[in-house]
This record gives structure tokens, C-alpha cells and sequence, in this order.
């Protein structure tokens, strides 16, 4: 069950990005050792324009964690590993490389120099194109609450038989309660109550070179 947010002490926003958007309808661009699938390119373009939006270029000051949001997971991805498996064909091991959300997350701290955890959800429903889902808010408020980041750039991605879409939100803490709201208020989606129990998560951590091939956590391919 959702509930309202509070606006005026919950997580702001910094900035925001989406695709498909108004004046944006190129191609996502490809993204280098990715293949057979859009979901790490549309995942990463669109983390991109969110932190250029408010940063520029990179590095990212202090900690910004990760939060990637998917409830279809890189659903082409696991497509693609499926029709490797008949007979006579070979599995690219670059598959199983990007099967993994830390993946893709890897490449974004890596190139924004991001020093905060990195986290995949897979939550109880998709959110709408636009949205990010209310129990990713609602984690992107605990790392915030317990000091572990300074912002949370939540990613929210989708592959549909509508078409792929991600919407990125950079988040920071409210600020005192006798300060002025200078930004945007949290309207994206409400918090919840409390995390579905079928929530997956991976734990936080730091990006490593090694955890890029591990199992994949977090997000399950449909």
C-alpha cells in the first residue's frame, strides 16, 4: 500500500532526465562492450543527461550512490543467452558480462567517479514511462537517512512490447526544516510504507573491476 510523501522532509530533486522525451527521439547511443540488447545503453544515456543536467561534466563531487530500477530487467539480454544455448551455437561471454546490473553501473561510477554503493531492485511493478517506482524513492530515502551517499541518482528502466523507456532522478536530502526548498519537490511517485517483500537487492558496495562478472543480482530477466 502506498501513502502520500512528505515532500517538505523527504528526498528533493537535484535533476531529472528521461527517454523517450520531447525533442529526443534519436537513437540511444551505443554504448562500448554492450551488445545484443539496448537496456545498458538507454540505462547508462540516461544517467548521463540526469547528472549532466546538473553537474556538466564529470567528476561527481562527494558520494552519489547508485540505484538502478527494473522490473523487466534486460529482458533482450536474456533473450539473447537463450538462442546462444541452442545447438550449434556459441555465447558470447560478453553476455553474461552485461546480464549483470553492476555492469552498467560499473561503467557509470567508473566514468563519473562515483564513490557511493551501487544497488539493483527489482520492484513489484513497472513503473509508467516518466516515473520511477515508489519503493526505489523509498530506499534512495534510507541511503540518505543513513548517511551512506550525499545523493542517489535512481535509474528506472523498462523493456516493453511498447517500446524501452528509463527515467533518472538525482536525489539529495530535504534541508532544514526553517530552509527554504530551492528545488524541485519529490512528485515522481510516493514512498511506500515499507519494501515489498519480493523486492530483490543487491548489497552496497563500492565498485570493483572483478564484481562486473559475478552472478547477477537484483534484476530479474522476464
Amino acid at each position: 500500500m502506498t501513502t502520500p510523501a512528505d515532500h517538505t522532509h523527504g528526498p528533493r530533486i537535484l535533476a531529472e532526465a528521461r527517454r523517450p522525451a520531447p525533442g529526443l527521439d534519436g537513437p540511444v547511443p551505443p554504448l562500448p562492450g554492450f551488445a545484443a540488447s539496448g537496456f545498458n545503453p538507454l540505462v547508462a544515456d540516461t544517467a548521463e543527461r540526469c547528472l549532466r543536467a546538473l553537474l556538466g561534466e564529470p567528476p561527481a563531487p562527494g558520494r552519489t550512490a547508485l540505484l538502478l530500477a527494473s522490473a523487466s530487467g534486460d529482458a533482450a539480454t536474456a533473450r539473447a543467452i537463450e538462442r546462444s544455448a541452442e545447438p550449434g551455437q556459441r555465447t558470447s561471454p560478453l553476455l553474461f558480462f552485461q546480464s549483470n546490473p553492476n555492469a552498467v553501473l560499473g561503467h557509470i561510477a567508473a566514468r563519473w567517479g562515483l564513490t557511493g554503493p551501487l544497488v539493483a531492485i527489482c520492484p513489484a511493478e513497472a513503473a509508467a514511462p516518466g516515473r520511477v517506482p515508489a519503493d526505489a524513492h523509498e530506499l534512495a530515502a534510507l541511503l540518505l537517512a543513513d548517511g551512506d551517499a550525499d545523493r542517489v541518482l535512481v535509474i528506472a528502466a523498462e523493456q516493453t512490447a511498447d517500446g524501452d523507456h528509463a527515467t533518472a532522478v538525482l536525489l539529495t536530502t530535504a534541508p532544514p526544516e526553517d530552509a527554504p526548498l530551492t528545488d524541485a519537490p519529490l512528485t515522481a511517485a510516493p514512498l511506500t510504507e515499507a519494501l515489498p517483500e519480493d523486492t530483490l537487492l543487491t548489497a552496497a558496495h563500492h565498485p570493483t573491476p572483478a564484481e562486473a562478472t559475478g552472478p547477477a543480482p537484483g534484476i530479474r530477466p522476464s
